[in-house]
C-alpha cells in the first residue's frame, strides 16, 4: 500500500510518524509513506498545548523525552486554570489532569461543603501547579511522574523534529511540491494528484492533512463542513510571542484561560517565551478592541510586538473519511483551543488509520463507516465540553449572557444538565469508548464554575461520610508532601537536561 499525506506541519508529521512506527516501513510489505508539503502555505503554529495522550504517543514512535524538551523548548503542562469565567472578579478554578483521589471507586462530591473548591479538596495538583512546581522529581523516569502531565511546545519546531524522525528513522518520502491537481473518479475515488514541479503520483489512500485549505477532502471532493458558530462563537484569534524578563523567570505548569469581555486569552509557558494569544468573536469584537485587550494583558512588553491574526469558522466535516480519503487536524475541523483538543484529535485518528491499514476495499469501506461514527461522537463532545465552560458564566457581557442562552446550547449537553442537576457526573455517564474527556473533566469544569446539583434531595444516598473524610486527609496529607519534595518547574528542567 502507498499511502500519501498532503500537508506536513504537526498534523501530517506526527500521523506520519505514528503510521510509520507502527508498520516499520523498512520491512517488506510494508506500506509506503509519501508527505508532500508546500513551501508556500505557512503552518497555524499555535497548537502549543497537548493532553497527556502526548506521552504514549512519543514513547511509541522513539522520541526520547529530553530530546523533544530540548528540540522544543518544551515545558510540562498540568492542566488549565481558567481565571474570570465565572464573574469576571479574580475568581480562578483548574480542570488538573490528575483525576480526584478514590475516583472510580466514590464520588466526593456530594460531601463537600463548598463545592466550588472540587479540584483543590480532592486533587493535589491545583496546588501543585499554583506553587510553580514540576510533576516530578529528578529520581522519577521520563515519562514518568507523580501527577499527570502533557506539554507545552513549540509547534513548529516540534514539527521539524517529528519530519526529521520520519525521514532518517522511518524512511518515509519527502515531497515539497505544489498540488496544482487533484484527479477524481467518477465514482469519488481520488485517482492521483499533479504537482507543480515533479508531474504526477498517486497511491491506494490519501490524508489530508491540508490544514484550513482541505484541498483533498474539502475542496476535490466537496465534502462540507458542519457550521457550530451558533454554538461556540469564536472566529478570530491574535497571537504573539512574548519574551521572558529574564532566563530565570518562573515557567507556569499549566496553560493559563483569561476571560475577557468578549473572548478569553491563552497563556502558554515554553522554557524560551510564552506563547499567548486573544481568542475572541468578530460579532461582538473588533479586531483593535481585541488587540487592546491582548496589551492590556501582556503590559510594556507588548510594545515590541505585532500581533498574528488568525480568521477561522469553527465546524467539522459532514465526514472525514470518504472513499479512499480521509482528513486529519484541520483538515477535518476546526475550533477555538480551549483545552487543547487539535492534537489530540491528531492522535486518535491516525492511531485509527494505523491500526486499519487493510489491504481490502470491503474492509475499508467498514472502516471509513466506524471512523466516521466515531469522529462524529468525539467533535459533538468535544463541543459540548467547550460549550459548559461558556454556559455556566455569570459574567453579565452581552457575549457570555448570549452563551446562556438555552438555544445556543446543544441538545445533547441540556441532556447531560438535566441529570447533573440532580447528582452531578458520575463515571458511568462516560462509558463510550470513543469519550476524549473523563467524567472527572466534567467535575472539575461544573463545580469550579459553581454549579451544585441537588445532592440533598437524596441525602439518604451518601452514608460514607467517614471514608470520604479519610480520604480528604490523605488528599491533603499527599499535597503537602508533594510541594515539599516536588522542585521549581524551570530549576527541574535545567538540571535534567543538563544530566542528559
Amino acid at each position: 500500500m502507498k499511502i500519501i499525506i498532503v500537508g506536513g506541519g504537526t498534523a501530517g508529521w506526527l500521523t506520519a510518524a505514528i503510521i510509520a512506527a507502527q508498520h516499520n516501513g523498512h520491512l517488506p510489505g510494508a506500506p509506503e509513506l509519501v508527505l508532500i508539503e508546500s513551501e508556500n502555505v505557512p503552518t497555524i503554529g499555535v497548537g502549543e498545548g497537548t493532553w497527556p495522550t502526548m506521552r504514549n504517543t512519543l514513547s511509541s514512535i522513539g522520541l526520547k523525552e529530553c530530546d523533544v524538551f530540548k528540540r522544543c523548548n518544551a515545558a510540562f503542562k498540568q492542566g488549565g486554570k481558567f481565571v474570570n469565567w465565572v464573574n469576571g472578579n479574580n475568581d480562578y478554578y483548574y480542570h488538573p489532569f490528575t483525576v480526584p483521589t478514590g475516583y472510580g471507586r466514590i464520588d466526593l462530591a456530594p460531601y463537600l461543603s463548598d463545592i466550588t473548591n472540587f479540584a483543590t479538596l480532592t486533587n493535589f495538583q491545583q496546588d501543585v501547579c499554583e506553587a510553580g512546581l514540576a510533576p516530578r522529581t529528578l529520581a522519577e523516569q521520563e515519562y514518568q511522574g507523580s501527577c499527570n502531565y502533557g506539554y507545552h511546545l513549540d509547534a513548529a519546531a516540534f514539527g521539524v523534529l517529528l519530519k526529521e524522525k520520519c525521514i532518517n528513522d522511518f524512511g518515509v518520502t519527502h515531497i515539497v511540491d505544489d498540488v496544482k491537481r487533484v484527479a477524481v473518479s467518477p465514482n469519488g475515488e481520488i485517482m492521483g494528484l499533479t504537482l507543480e514541479n515533479q508531474g504526477e503520483i498517486s497511491g491506494e489512500l490519501y490524508i489530508d492533512c491540508s490544514g484550513m485549505h482541505s484541498i483533498l477532502l474539502g475542496k476535490a471532493l466537496n465534502v462540507p463542513m458542519v457550521d457550530v458558530s451558533a454554538v461556540l462563537f469564536n472566529d478570530r484569534a491574535l497571537a504573539v510571542q512574548v519574551p521572558y524578563p529574564s532566563d530565570a523567570a518562573p515557567l507556569a505548569s499549566h496553560t493559563i484561560a483569561t476571560a475577557q469581555n468578549a473572548g478569553w486569552i491563552w497563556d502558554i509557558g515554553l522554557t524560551s517565551r510564552r506563547g499567548v494569544g486573544h481568542v475572541y468573536s468578530s460579532r461582538y469584537l473588533s479586531d483593535d478592541e481585541a488587540e487592546s485587550n491582548l496589551r492590556r494583558y501582556i503590559g510594556d512588553a507588548m510594545n515590541t510586538l505585532t500581533p498574528r491574526k488568525i480568521e477561522f469558522n469553527s465546524g467539522y466535516r459532514a465526514e472525514f473519511w470518504k472513499n479512499n480519503c480521509v482528513a486529519v487536524g484541520m483538515a477535518a475541523g476546526f475550533v477555538e483551543p480551549l483545552e487543547a483538543t487539535a492534537i489530540m484529535l491528531v492522535e486518535l485518528s491516525a492511531r485509527y488509520i494505523a491500526d486499519n491499514l487493510i489491504p481490502d476495499s470491503a474492509a475499508t469501506r467498514v472502516i471509513a463507516k466506524r471512523f466516521n461514527e466515531q469522529m462524529h461522537y468525539r467533535w459533538q463532545r468535544i463541543i459540548d465540553f467547550l460549550k459548559l465552560h461558556y454556559m455556566l458564566t455569570k459574567r453579565q457581557e452581552q457575549y457570555w449572557k448570549d452563551h446562556t442562552n438555552p438555544e445556543t446550547i446543544p441538545d445533547s449537553l441540556k441532556d447531560d444538565l438535566a441529570i447533573w442537576h440532580c447528582r452531578g457526573p458520575r463515571v458511568e455517564d462516560f462509558k463510550s469508548a470513543y469519550e476524549l474527556f473523563p467524567a472527572a473533566s466534567y467535575q472539575y469544569v461544573i463545580y469550579g464554575m459553581g454549579f451544585k446539583p441537588e445532592f440533598e434531595k437524596q441525602e439518604y444516598l451518601y452514608q460514607r461520610k467517614n471514608e470520604v473524610e479519610s480520604i480528604l486527609r490523605r488528599t491533603q496529607q499527599l499535597t503537602t508532601q508533594l510541594l515539599q519534595n516536588l522542585p521549581p518547574h524551570r530549576e527541574y528542567i535545567a538540571k535534567w537536561l543538563s544530566q542528559h
